[in-house]
């Protein structure tokens, strides 16, 4: 295939446009820097009539909003999935990784839970805690100024705890917990677990004129057309252009390799336009990788070179390994209190309102990570897929199921509101063994090798899985509720989510100070190739008890100034 070549010079790459890409872009073209931005996807604007799905009713999808081409649902703003018709992956041995892909302007960052967390003082050297993984390069106070920036730039609800590995920050005022939450916080108290507001990067109150404040219609997994949720196109990217950016979108665009001179230099990359199908070059002084963990480490390993022959940056042979996601667990309770229950609206923003973050001592547990609780529930509008089948109810208590008219309004009516949810996301432990790695048997539609993945939890995260499985039925017990299925046991992990699904995978492009033993410095910085950087959750040493998000849009902050400074000294 013919490489068509443009005659254009950018300053800055940027490929990706979720948290990292978003970051990069508005930090680095407000510095003056002529920046060019390469997206997988489409143009997505959330507030573009032609693309909203906020505030649409059930019956304004075909399958009153069960996914037909979306995973999560009709509504839900990702454009994508676990499956990718002509993007497969592979699977080595009897892994089961699940790989999830946002194909869209901002990534994930349109559908994601807006749940906004620091990393505490503690998930930066967990290796000095409990002697597995390794230390990250850099400490909380390091990264604390940009968690800081990152607050007061996008905005998040929460309240000061002074919990010391759960950082305070610059909160806007929290919404109060619904009847569910207050149920939970009772019952959770009980058993001496810690509650606190939530922190979602949601806006409740106006932060600027750009932005709209949240008006409570639970849909942020729609993503906002007020732009009142964070998401990267909405928060970061718009507003860098209408800032007067040097900002070149090249949408629909895959791209294939980063192009190296031959002192292994980069000097550019190359992608394949998704619409005429064709490969182009574009040439750039600094290519920044912000195409998720996994994409990243994709591109670096297919560019190979006579000076990099195992991939770009690779000469440690650890692109791609030390792969690892958030554990999960879940479990779902009837509470019979809440039986027909008063009807009014309780929407509230689209996540919870409530959370309880780590509350134990490991060294007293039989797992070395701890995890945090989700809470969900109550009356949102009832769609189909949303879990929500009167006749499922029936069945499950013993009752009469089918019937239509005033049976079937009268038993909806009965039900609704009186469900509440568990889920528990933890940290798992990250693992030289657990990898992706290029399949050398198979490409895309488009040419491209794809990604082989190699990965097992071990007992370190089925035991942790365990322990969320028995926390939950301590709170269902403890608020008098019912569990809608059985608790799972050992021939299941104890309910384990499968690796992958929690979509918070990290770690591919680990940051360390030995390039031996590292791929990236502690300013996502690639050892072997000094104008390579990589700004996603690749470069994680390890993954937290809480949700990557907003560390990866401080780092990435860090990482645009350093390349700021760097262009200041002529260096690039």
């Amino acid at each position: 295939m013919e490489i068509k070549k443009t005659s254009k010079q950018y300053d800055v790459i940027i490929v990706g446009s979720g948290a990292g890409g978003g970051m990069a872009t508005k930090v680095l073209s407000e510095a003056g820097l002529k920046v060019a931005v390469v997206e997988s996807g489409p143009y997505y604007d959330p507030a573009n009539p032609e693309q909203m799905t906020q505030l649409k009713w059930a019956w304004q999808s075909p399958r009153r909003g069960a996914g037909t081409t979306r995973p999560f649902g009709d509504f839900d703003q990702a454009y994508g999935g676990w499956d990718i018709e002509g993007e497969p992956y592979t699977q080595k041995d009897d892994t089961n990784f699940r790989w999830f892909r946002s194909r869209m302007l901002g990534g994930r960052t349109n559908h994601w839970g807006r749940i906004s967390l620091r990393f505490g003082p503690n998930d930066f050297k967990k290796k000095s805690i409990d002697g597995l993984g390794e230390d990250w390069p850099l400490t909380y106070e390091d990264l604390k100024p940009y968690y800081d920036k990152v607050d007061k730039l996008i905005g998040v609800f929460g309240t000061k705890e002074n919990l010391y590995n759960e950082p305070d920050g610059f909160f806007l005022p929290p919404p109060k917990p619904r009847l569910h939450e207050l149920y939970y916080i009772k019952a959770a108290k009980k058993a001496d677990i810690k509650v606190i507001p939530s922190r979602l990067s949601v806006i409740t109150k106006r932060i600027n004129n750009d932005r709209g404040v949240c008006f409570y219609c639970n849909g942020c997994a729609r993503s906002c057309n007020v732009y009142a949720d964070f998401s990267s196109g909405s928060c970061l990217i718009f507003p860098a252009q209408n800032a007067g950016g040097q900002i070149d979108l090249y949408v629909n665009s895959m791209v294939r390799t980063v192009e190296t001179n031959s002192e292994g230099k980069a000097t550019g990359v190359s992608y394949i336009n998704k619409d005429d199908g064709n490969e182009y070059k574009l040439n750039g002084k600094v290519v920044v990788l912000a195409a998720s963990a996994c994409s990243s480490a994709r591109i670096l390993l297919n560019s190979k070179s006579k000076q990099h022959p195992n991939g770009l940056g690779n000469s440690s042979d650890l692109v791609g390994k030390y792969l690892h996601d958030s554990t999960g667990g879940d479990m779902m309770a009837f509470l019979p209190q809440l039986t027909n229950r008063k009807i009014y609206n309780e929407d509230g923003v689209g996540g919870m309102h409530v959370y309880s973050p780590w509350w134990l001592d490991n060294k007293k547990l039989d797992f070395p990570r701890g995890y945090h609780i989700e809470v969900w529930g109550g009356m949102g509008a009832p769609t189909y897929g949303t879990g929500f089948n009167v006749n499922h109810f029936n069945k499950f208590f013993g009752l009469k199921a089918g019937g239509y008219g005033d049976v079937l309004r009268s038993d909806m009516k009965k039900y609704y509101g009186s469900t509440i949810g568990f889920s528990g996301r933890g940290e798992s432990v990250a693992m030289k063994s657990n990898y992706c790695e290029i399949d050398p048997n198979k490409v895309d539609k488009y040419g491209v090798p794809v990604l082989r993945f190699n990965y097992k939890w071990t007992d370190y995260e089925i035991k942790q899985a365990k322990h969320m499985q028995d926390t939950f039925e301590e709170i269902i017990h403890n608020m008098g509720g019912q569990p809608l299925w059985n608790k799972p046991g050992i021939e299941s992990n104890y309910g384990l989510t499968k690796p992958g699904e929690i979509i918070h995978e990290v770690g591919t492009t680990r940051m360390g100070k030995n390039p031996k033993e590292s791929v990236v410095d502690q300013f996502e910085r690639m050892h072997d190739v000094e104008n390579v950087f990589v700004v996603d959750a690749g470069p994680f040493v390890s993954q937290a008890d809480k949700n990557p998000t907003w560390t990866i849009m401080a780092l990435a902050w860090r990482a645009s100034d350093h390349i700021v400074s760097e262009f200041k000294k002529q260096n690039f």
